[in-house]
């Protein structure tokens, strides 16, 4: 018996209503097996031999609590203090094989816990009065969540080809609890990949979310890889595996580089949209790869290949393409920037205009470039490290003197067409940029006199006469 889970108030009500009106009711699912994780979980989900609507909607009347009903899936809802809890009729299923959607009829609670996707989420604690707080485990959950597996209630062919997403759901489960799935489920993911096809594009995206934000998200990227279906959700990623050699030199293996960087930056960072940027700053390496006898292997122009990918990635997988897309892209095209400051002379120059393209995202394209140091040699590492935290200093030291990392050119355009009395036109921009060229270049301090002098001096050369008084 395991009644100090069911402690709640809402328990002993939802048993009582149950019993008025004659049907078994059960609490399944995520709250049974975070409950012997010792982990929290405010979502409780209860299967009823009946109907789930007609069970919630009595409970809500009893605690006065507004009920949201969902009848197209025979579901209710309904909050209590911190909880949300969520009513279903038992209920079996049966699939077509063009659609994860099932053909749904009214099922036993062992019916209901067959068609769950893991051992691990069909336990069920019983809120009969007979029997509260029993544990109800036909599949074996409490020994697989003992031994940290995961495992699905039937054949894993079945599991699998009947809703696919339930692969993803595999890969994300063993990644939030570090838990191993079991070969015959691996073996089985592989051999029904290609259902991924009818998965849509969100399902895909809110799974890969869950694993960007767990501690070590490399973790599921590499079993998505093991399970083959990394090609299905990030082809992108997985076009950088394999390592090419040429007269016995080959390059660093950028899908295992890109891993370490994500873990780095996720040990450092919960920015999920930064680890997104780690995952995918070398993207562009595997169509700009090129081997040149003299040199070896090159990726030139990668990060601004790159950033150009990063809109085909959250497009694939219809991610928001506004300001988190922006920012990715303008961390995977800047990640190369400051490696090129990483030397004894760092000009302010140089400083300024990373800066100025940076802007506010300028200290989290640090941390990605901390993170992308990676080598087995510790003292290249170590070296490397020294020589960003120089350029770090560097970076303070004129921010504080210039003011450019949220640079507003002193000299705006309605400026110029006050003073010059002139209609929109080419001029002005050509004004503008020379401007902001002086300031980036250290020509000129970045001030107002110093910026109209330079303007009044442009305009000059264009022909432009003030007339003002």
């Amino acid at each position: 018996m395991f009644a100090e889970a069911l402690n709640g108030k809402i328990f002993d009500i939802v048993s009582q209503v149950a019993r008025e009106q004659g049907v078994r009711a059960f609490v399944i699912g995520g709250y049974v097996r975070d409950f012997f994780l010792q982990r929290p979980c405010n979502d409780v989900d209860i299967v009823v031999e009946g109907s789930g609507i007609a069970l919630a909607e009595a409970v809500a009347e009893k605690i006065h609590a507004k009920v949201s009903v969902f009848k197209r899936f025979g579901t209710a809802m309904l909050r209590y203090r911190n909880l949300e809890v969520e009513f279903v009729g038992a209920r079996r299923e049966s699939y077509r094989s063009d659609s994860r959607k099932p053909i749904v009829e009214d099922g036993t609670l062992e019916e209901d816990q067959q068609r769950r996707d893991f051992t691990i989420n069909a336990m069920a604690f019983s809120l009969q009065r007979d029997d509260y707080g029993s544990l109800v485990d036909p599949f074996g959950g409490i020994r697989d969540l003992n031994d940290g597996l995961i495992r699905t209630p039937l054949d894993p062919d079945t599991t699998y080809s009947d809703d696919p997403l339930r692969m993803l759901r595999a890969v994300r489960f063993a990644t939030q609890l570090g838990f191993t799935i079991v070969p015959e489920s691996v073996d089985s993911i592989r051999r029904n990949k290609e259902r991924m096809e009818i998965l849509s594009a969100e399902r895909i995206a809110d799974e890969l979310m869950k694993i960007m934000r767990t501690p070590k998200p490399s973790v599921g990227i590499r079993l998505l890889d093991e399970c083959g279906l990394l090609p299905f959700v990030l082809p992108a990623v997985a076009s950088l595996k394999g390592v090419e050699t040429v007269d016995g030199r080959g390059h660093k293996d950028n899908f295992r580089h890109s891993l370490q960087v994500l873990d780095n930056v996720a040990a450092a960072s919960d920015n999920v949209w930064l680890r997104w940027a780690a995952l995918l700053h070398d993207i562009g390496k595997a169509s700009t790869k090129h081997w040149d006898p003299e040199t070896g292997w090159t990726f030139r122009g990668h990060e601004y290949v790159g950033s150009k990918m990063v809109k085909g990635v959250f497009s694939r997988l219809k991610m928001s393409q506004t300001d988190d897309m922006k920012y990715v892209q303008k961390l995977v095209l800047l990640h190369m920037r400051p490696i090129a400051l990483v030397t004894d002379e760092v000009t302010d120059s140089a400083v300024r205009r990373l800066l100025f393209d940076a802007g506010d995202d300028i200290d989290d394209l640090m941390l990605l470039c901390k993170a992308d140091i990676t080598s087995a040699n510790e003292q290249k590492v170590e070296r490397y490290r020294q020589q960003y935290d120089h350029v770090k200093e560097k970076l303070v030291e004129v921010e504080a003197k210039d003011a450019v990392r949220n640079f507003k050119n002193p000299v705006t355009g309605e400026l110029i067409m006050e003073k010059y009395h002139i209609p929109p036109c080419r001029e002005i921009g050509i004004i503008k940029e020379a401007v902001k060229e002086a300031i980036l270049d250290g020509v000129i301090p970045n001030e107002f006199e110093a910026a109209c002098a330079l303007m009044e001096q442009k305009a000059a050369e264009l022909g432009l006469q003030s007339r003002c008084v």
